[in-house]
């Protein structure tokens, strides 16, 4: 049973969702006027994985997560640049596909814009100006704060002792300071939409509101975020939804932490700013800094607790799942043996599947899950050295491909991990050549070893020597066994 850590409530609660078998999940996607950084990465994995655990858990999840496609950042570098808003929203949601496709970070159910649902946000805004909850000035409307009581309640904030400013403009026409707009009344050179106020173009808040509630309605299950958007984003959201609807708007709220450079939160005035695939090109990090390595080490750290970015970091990330790697190459070699410790290594299996399975039950503890697959890498290290069957090896490799698959870990064919050990797929003159599979290699591998125990050595010589024509060496073992590379 799933227990998340809900920031509304400040504790652990049990997680149960509104509709039985089915999780409805809303997370605050990027503002598309940049490429996105290592802080973007990490709540978009955060998110994939809980998805993906809930998914593991049984239940069916929808999970909405948006583009912020209009906004003061998108406008002034169109205008900077002399192009479209549409043109620069556009490159940046494709930059966005490609770095998460490197991440593995799976595509949520939905994935609206903010520009595709103005109707929904003017239809919003109409309800909390006919409530009372907000007010017209100058063909601007701002939701007024004071009417909401709960007001503070995610952030844990008192109305009285709050201050303009974290993206909220100081502004003399507000009957609070922390009045915040719904509406905005269009300017030159600003993109806009006809609205009962006017032409303008919604406020920041407003959209993610809209959108929910369009697609997962009017109360759901999760909301999450990064924690630099409790105050005031989620909690804007939650005033003006529960302020037109008088009803629960999301029922948990779950915040992943900041990740910091070297020890120092990661700023651009630091000059420690880094985007996804500035990570990935930058030649004095580690080698093969793949998004599996990146990956791993964002969940090698409590999801709530602020992550460390650094070279060393990385290269250890890279080392570990050297090891699992390393490891699955060994599980393809032949068996053997009767396997004499199938049945101990069945009852580990089970036992380390069910405190991954704990952990991430436990607010989503990857750390912990990693450090589960990691005993179970060790225990089967052991296990090979005194005998495995052919049954257990496939069973063994199954069960870290079934809970990697929750982290988005260890997916891979080890050639695919490690590009030294990929065959080539073209000769000098461009011609495709053909390369065996890893199983192909396994079965050649294992019928030399039967060749050589019936002292055929001239077929076993022959296999040998068809596999070194597609690049594969082989290491002949003192106790038999071989084991090989591309």
């Amino acid at each position: 049973m799933l227990y998340v850590h809900n920031t509304m409530t400040g504790s652990k609660d049990r997680f149960e969702p509104l509709v039985p078998g089915k999780a409805r999940m809303y997370v605050c996607g990027v503002t598309v006027y940049d490429y996105c950084h290592i802080g973007h990465a990490r709540s978009a994995l955060i998110f994939d994985v809980l998805r993906r655990h809930l998914e593991y858990s049984g239940l069916v999840v929808e999970f909405a997560k948006n583009f912020t496609d209009v906004d003061d950042k998108i406008i002034r570098r169109a205008n900077e640049q002399g192009v479209s808003c549409e043109s620069i929203t556009t490159t940046y949601i494709n930059a966005y596909y490609e770095d998460m496709e490197k991440l593995g970070v799976r595509r949520a159910t939905i994935e609206p814009r903010a520009t595709e649902h103005i109707t929904d946000i003017v239809t919003l805004v109409e309800r909390l100006l006919t409530k009372g909850m907000a007010y017209l000035v100058d063909g601007d409307v701002y939701f007024q704060v004071d009417r909401y009581p709960l007001y503070g309640s995610l952030s844990k904030r008192k109305l009285d002792d709050l201050q303009a400013g974290a993206r909220v403009d100081v502004d003399q026409r507000k009957r609070h300071p922390m009045d915040f707009a719904l509406w905005k009344s269009s300017k030159p050179d600003e993109p806009s939409w006809d609205s009962p106020w006017g032409p303008g173009r919604p406020g920041w808040h407003i959209e993610c509101s809209a959108m929910a509630m369009r697609h997962l309605g009017e109360t759901f299950d999760i909301h999450g975020g990064g924690m630099d958007l409790i105050f005031p984003h989620h909690e804007n959201e939650i005033a003006q939804s529960c302020g037109a609807t008088g009803k629960e708007f999301a029922r948990y709220w779950i915040h992943n932490g900041f990740v910091q450079i070297n020890q120092e939160k990661m700023s651009k005035s630091l000059g420690n700013f880094f985007t996804i695939r500035e990570i990935f090109k930058k030649s004095e990090w580690p080698d093969a800094v793949t998004g599996e390595v990146l990956r791993y080490f964002l969940l090698s750290t409590h999801y709530r607790s602020p992550v460390d970015f650094s070279d060393h970091s990385l290269r250890e990330a890279k080392g570990a799942l050297n090891g699992f790697y390393d490891l699955f190459e060994r599980l393809k070699e032949p068996a053997l043996s009767q396997g004499v410790l199938d049945q101990q290594m069945y009852e580990t299996t089970t036992r380390m599947r069910q405190a991954f399975a704990q952990a991430m039950d436990d607010d989503l503890n990857t750390s912990e899950a990693v450090a589960a697959l990691q005993r179970l890498r060790g225990e089967t290290n052991k296990a090979l050295e005194a005998g495995l069957s052919d049954e257990m090896r496939r069973t063994v490799r199954q069960g870290f491909r079934t809970l990697g698959a929750v982290l988005g870990l260890l997916q891979l064919d080890c050639w695919q991990f490690k590009p030294q050990l990929q065959p080539a797929s073209s000769d000098m003159h461009g011609e495709t050549s053909t390369t065996l599979t890893d199983d192909d290699v396994a079965d050649k591998i294992a019928a030399r070893i039967k060749a050589k125990k019936v002292k055929n050595y001239r077929l076993a010589d022959q296999l040998r020597a068809e596999l070194a024509s597609h690049g594969v060496t082989i290491e002949d073992r003192p106790d038999g066994t071989s084991r090989w590379k591309r």
